[in-house]
């Protein structure tokens, strides 16, 4: 009896990894990446698309978290803005940060940035490693920000000429510039 459980348990085993491994060779699954496992440059973008959503998202859903990075990623694919995220997340026009964290007091942003890695902090802690799983499966998930390249948070009303409304997602509103809908 048990050497047929043994042999059930082992044609199951068998069974799922072999499925598994087809599933994630046509790319179905999401890729599992670990932060000690990334190069010392993907670290440092993972790092900065981590502290972007701390700080823009920090206490929003999930579904608020992945909006913001994908606001950062779209971007970064846009061919409008910096072409990699801490590029992206530090970018200015003029004096205008294109997150506001950055330039709010910079110093302190930045000092805390570092005390978040230097420390246990479980939100940052849990914010990062959404922020692996993203940089790992962005061009394998659905769009939660629907494509958009700007959002505000939904007590602040900036005025942007030729904006369209792509989605609201928590406490953020999600746009595209007219004429990029599609």
């Amino acid at each position: 009896m048990r050497a047929r459980i043994f042999i059930t348990l082992v044609t199951i085993v068998t069974i799922f990894t072999f499925s598994f491994l087809m599933v994630d060779q046509n790319r179905n699954l999401p890729y599992k990446a670990y932060y000690n496992n990334l190069t010392a440059d993907a670290k440092t973008q993972v790092e900065c698309l981590a502290e972007n959503i701390y700080f823009e998202a920090g206490h929003e859903s999930d579904e608020g978290k992945i909006a913001v990075a994908f606001v950062t990623l779209n971007r970064v694919n846009s061919g409008r803005f910096e072409n990699n995220i801490c590029g992206v997340v530090k970018q200015k026009t003029g004096n205008t940060c294109q997150f506001s964290w950055y330039c709010e007091d910079k110093a302190k942003a930045i000092s805390t940035g570092q005390v978040l890695t230097n420390r246990p902090n479980s939100l940052y802690n849990d914010i990062r490693n959404l922020a692996v799983y993203v940089y790992a499966n962005y061009e394998k998930m659905d769009d939660p920000s629907k494509g958009a390249l700007f959002y505000h948070a939904d007590y602040v009303n900036p005025k942007w000429p030729n904006m369209i409304h792509t989605t609201t997602v928590g406490r953020h509103i999600f746009y595209k510039r007219k004429g990029m809908e599609s």
